[in-house]
This record gives structure tokens, sequence and C-alpha cells, in this order.
């Protein structure tokens, strides 16, 4: 039997476009999203060091100006989180021998939250984040529905029958983005994402933040993921772990910047007393998610309102990470107000914006595109139009302010 074809990076043509103008490039997302493996496959001439190598962290470490000055004229640094020290002599280097593409940098933490490194190398990096696999890359296609949605093609489609159960999307959210996982039976998939997360902690945390108790990080997760998709409330997660607000606030932090989870600001066009101010939270893997929550496949008509959390976020990581190859510009929010009238997803580039609501049931009707329309009024000719997600596969228009219904499988279809 052939072996399995690796699965496309859809970043890839970002990667090489950066890399002809820009000295250095910083490949970031979560371990085991395959950052190093596009590094290494798109530019197999680069000399190829790893800090997660004892020899050569310690090198780094104790003569970071000496590591850099015995570099070949290129190469790829992988987990240079580990070896902060760098960044300085590797500006100085830039700064001597402007080249393009001269470094490519990988990180398995966001060195754009870490204090004291986001700018480190500004003006001479360029920063691209790797996302685990989405559900596009997964079915090989080219994962166009974010670039559709933008440019206003996205059209009705009338289905010869309807979904009996939306088995692949269960399938997607339940697996979510890490390739190791994908090929495993599902047991096995949920024991590796229980290590993922135990590894992180034991070994990565460290490295992003002085955490005292790295398995009240793990507990922290776990509430998270049961959260996903709702308000952020930091007082409720510290009465219920028995710490102090200002902890969880860090280990929140902690959380970010290793890429387990993020926060969905509020969006607003103008200060306006009717809008709720909270920032949503997401797990940023689905799999990881329903592994924390002991979701299966099998769970899906029984436990629907966490299902469909779950599914929301899903969704934001599947936009998020298409914007990667679409446009790297736009921005993410989300929309509530003190009606209880929200929108889960606002895209938005300058001033004009788009609206994103997902519904994991099978059916929808032009009721479920209230939040849109609600949306829709407060942006005025800035609106560009909204797509209500559903787990059907027919698709019609909601009837008002140029939104769609659109069935979920478009995600990973277009």
């Amino acid at each position: 039997m052939d072996a399995p074809q690796p699965y496309p990076r859809l970043l890839r043509s970002s990667l090489k476009t950066a890399l002809k103008d820009t000295p250095v490039v910083c490949l970031l997302g979560p371990r085991q999203s395959g950052k190093t493996t596009l590094a290494r496959t798109l530019e197999p001439k680069y000399a190829y060091l790893s800090f997660d190598d004892p020899a050569t962290l310690a090198f780094a470490k104790e003569d970071p100006g000496g590591f850099v000055a015995a570099l070949p004229a290129r190469a790829i640094l992988d987990e240079i989180q580990r070896a902060p020290e760098l960044l300085r002599p590797l500006k100085l280097a830039v700064d001597e021998d402007r080249r393009p593409g001269r470094f490519i940098l990988t990180g398995s933490a966001n060195l754009l939250l870490l204090p004291k490194l986001g700018d480190s190398l500004a003006g001479r990096m360029e920063v691209l984040h790797l996302h685990p696999l989405t559900a596009a890359e997964q079915a090989r296609s080219k994962g166009q529905f974010l670039a559709a949605l933008l440019k206003g093609t996205l059209k009705p489609k009338i289905a010869s029958q309807e979904l009996a159960a939306p088995t692949e999307l269960i399938e997607h959210v339940v697996g979510g983005g890490f390739p190791e996982p994908l090929s495993r039976p599902a047991v096995r998939a949920r024991a590796w994402h229980r290590a993922y997360l135990r590894s992180l902690l034991e070994r990565d945390v460290h490295d992003v933040a002085r955490v005292r108790d790295s398995a009240m990080v793990g507990r922290l997760m776990e509430l998270l993921a049961l959260r996903t998709a709702e308000l952020l409330n930091v007082t409720s997660l510290a009465a219920d772990l028995g710490i102090q607000r200002a902890t969880v606030e860090h280990y929140l932090a902690v959380c970010e910047r290793l890429y387990l989870v993020r926060r969905l600001s509020p969006w607003h066009r103008n200060p306006a007393n009717r809008l709720i101010k909270s920032p949503k939270v997401h797990v940023v893997d689905s799999g990881l998610g329903a592994a924390l929550v002991g979701l299966t496949s099998n769970d899906w008509s029984g436990q629907r309102e966490r299902f469909g959390h779950l599914v929301e976020s899903f969704v934001v990581q599947q936009l998020i990470a298409q914007a990667g190859w679409t446009d790297p510009d736009l921005r993410f929010w989300h929309y509530r107000d003190k009606d209880q009238v929200e929108v889960d997803l606002v895209i938005t580039r300058g001033r004009q914006t788009w609206g994103v609501e997902v519904k994991s049931a099978i059916t929808a009707t032009p009721r479920d595109g209230r939040g849109l329309r609600r949306l829709a009024e407060q942006c005025g000719k800035d609106w560009q139009g909204g797509v209500l997600f559903y787990a059907g596969n027919s698709a019609f228009s909601l009837g008002t302010e140029q939104s769609l219904a659109a069935p979920l499988s478009w995600l990973w279809e277009m």
C-alpha cells in the first residue's frame, strides 16, 4: 500500500513570498502543528538548528553573539522562544546584511505576546502564523471560503436532499487539526491530546512565564474547554479554581502564549452603552477541546449545547487560519449587545465589516439571521455581508442585508 501523501499547507505560498523580501521570517504556531516540516521542506538547503537540542541551546545561551556569528548564510532556527537571548544579535546581524530570506525562525509560543520580545526585530521580521491543519487542508482543497465571502461571490445552492446527520462536520470538530492524532483511532487520538497538554505543561510553560503551579494551568484549560465560545468571566474562573483573580489572568495569558486558547475581543464601531465589552474565549483546537471535556462523535445528539459551542470555536479557528493565506490584515471580533443579540464572529478590514453566525442544527431559517441584521444596522454603509453557517447542505438567502445561510461543509469544500 502506498504511504499517505502529506497534507498541503496553504500558508506555503505566503511563506515563500515573505522570504523574497524580508531578512527574517518567523513562523509561529502551536507545537506539533507542522512548522518545522513546512520550513524544512520549503527550504531544504537551509542549515537547521533546533533549540530543543540541549547542546545547541547551551551554546546559544552562553554566547549569543558567537552563536549568531557562526551561523551559515541561511538558517532555520527552530523553537526560538527557548533562546530569546539570540534576538538582539540577530537584529545586529541583519542590520549589517539585510539580504532577504536570511533566517527562518519557528516558535511554539507567540513571541508577539511575550514581554520585551515582540518588537525585538521590528521592521526586519515578518511573522506568519501556522495553525493546526484546517478542515480544507485535510480535505486537500484550496480553502477559499473566506476569499469568496470577502469578494461577495457566495451564491444560493439548493441540495437535492437534506442531510440525516452531519457526519463529516462531527469528525472534523472532534478530530481537530493536529496531524499526529488524525491517523489514530478515536480513543488513541484522545490519549494523544491529553498527553500533548501534559507535555506543554511540563516543558513549555516555563519558557513563556514564571508559573508556580503548572498543574493549575492544566485545570484552567479544562475549565476553558468547558466554557469555550462563552463570554470570559475571570472572577468565576477564580472562584471555581480557588485562586486569586490575578493568578487566573496570568495563567490565561500563558495559555494564549502557547496557542491553547484565544480571546476574541468585542466589536464596536463607536463607544456604545448598549454593547457588551467582555471578550469571548475559544479553545484554538477543537480536537483538544473535545478531549478535555470528554466529547466524542457519539455525543452529537445527547450534548448538543456543548457541541454547539465547540462548533463555534471550530469555525472561528478555520476562518482565522484561512486569513493567513487570504488576507493577513483582517481582524476578528465578536458582537453582543444588552438585548442578548449577538454575532459569533465579526471580520473587519478597515471599516469594511462582515458577520458570521454559527448554528450546529441541520436546519436554518431567515429568523436565525437576527444578529446579522442587527450588526448590519450598526455598520450602515460599511456592511459588506454575512453568512449563517449551519449543519445542513443547502445555501439560501436570508432575505436581507446581503446575508446567506450556508453549509458548514463549505469551509472545506470550497
